[in-house]
């Protein structure tokens, strides 16, 4: 009977804290909004599992020598994950569409406000005493803005790595819902006439030009921001590779074979950041509601954007463009073109909103430098 009674104190069930019974039922729901839902799969199903792993009583899976912890240790923790995710997503860019209409970075550039108000949010919530932000949770909160995930949980890996588990759904799980959340702020912000633009077709853009501007770009940009240079880095690397056309092989196994893997890796490591006793605060729910916010205000500046570039230019944008400014590669493209063609079944906007759409990657590492070397 001792020997029964033993070997019930030693089950996981025996052991379980009511937190971590719930956070078991938030790893099922992220496998089930991946695998029903098809909400970005990729990372929620690896997340979601990596939850459960994290939450068993008495596995210790995500601590201490835990595979998991070790997961973070090795590519969250040194930063070695995501930016390795962001030059396989170079690998996958084609800068073209930019290039063609160099204008639309200003569209990416201004979707980033909502990183910078939210941050201001952050803090001013915190001042009022409804949340408990430092300043360097308040930076990375507000890169859930950006609709980038890899940068999302890079900057939260320096600045704020208690926080994450809770950054990193929230961000992957805005941009699934690109879909649900921009079309009525696209449509709340222009009016029937403004969808209805057509677009000039868009100039041929040279091969000479495609592998030059990754080079330039880093340049520029890493010459007076340092702390951008590993994002933008990686990232211009990955697009020279594809574009120089000499190095295929290694090309392929970027888009394909090495970015599938780190995914995984990625994702589990992720998971391990959402043990019950971290995730279940009241902070998280902040977050959630700050990322949702910093979303709506990128995709609402990009069409504002886009709406002033009009007042002052012959040739008109379309401003459901400006709302693809919010990176979240390539989805928000097809959202602005999805919308674009309920207004005009003969609009297709893809292309053009592809320049935004690359330009908000762009500017999300931007956002990321600048935060990292203030506060890092």
């Amino acid at each position: 009977m001792e020997q029964l009674n033993l070997l019930w104190i030693n089950t996981g069930l025996y052991q379980m804290a009511w937190g971590q019974g719930l956070m078991l039922l938030v790893g099922i729901l992220l496998i089930y909004l991946a695998i029903v839902k098809k909400f970005e799969p990729l990372l929620l199903l690896p997340i979601g599992f990596g939850a459960i792993l994290s939450n068993i009583p008495g596995a210790g899976l995500a601590v201490g020598d835990g595979i998991l912890h070790l997961f973070y240790q090795v590519g969250i923790e040194s930063g070695a994950f995501p930016l390795i995710i962001f030059m396989g997503v170079g690998a996958l860019t084609d800068f073209g569409p930019l290039l063609a209409n160099p204008k639309t970075l200003l569209l990416g550039a201004a979707a980033q406000f909502g990183i910078f108000a939210t941050l201001l949010g952050a803090v001013g919530l915190t001042s009022l005493g409804i949340f408990d932000f430092s300043l360097k949770q308040a930076a990375a909160i507000g890169i859930i803005g950006g609709a980038d995930g890899p940068t999302s949980i890079y900057v939260a890996s320096i600045l704020a790595p208690e926080l994450l588990g809770a950054i990193a759904v929230a961000s992957y799980s805005y941009m699934a819902l690109v879909p649900l959340i921009q079309p009525p702020i696209m449509r709340a912000f222009t009016t029937s006439s403004e969808r209805k633009i057509k677009m000039v077709q868009l100039r041929d853009v040279s091969k000479t030009e495609r592998i030059v501007f990754p080079i330039i770009l880093l340049l520029l940009v890493a010459l007076l921001l340092p702390d951008a240079a590993p994002l933008l880095g990686m990232f211009a690397f990955g697009n020279l590779m594809k574009e120089s056309g000499v190095v295929e092989r290694l090309s392929d196994t970027t888009q394909n074979a090495l970015i599938n893997i780190v995914t995984i890796f990625l994702g589990l490591a992720v998971g391990s950041k959402l043990m019950a006793d971290k995730f279940l605060q009241f902070d998280t729910l902040g977050i959630l509601l700050l990322g949702l916010v910093a979303f709506a205000i990128g995709t609402m500046c990009g069409l504002l954007m886009a709406k002033l570039m009009n007042a002052f230019s012959k040739n008109k944008v379309n401003p459901l463009i400006g709302s693809a400014g919010v990176s979240a590669v390539p989805m928000a493209a097809r959202v602005s073109n999805k919308v674009g063609l309920e207004a005009d079944p003969h609009n297709f906007l893809l292309m053009h909103a592809m320049g935004p759409n690359v330009a908000g990657v762009i500017g999300s590492a931007i956002a990321a430098g600048i935060m990292i070397q203030f506060l890092g």
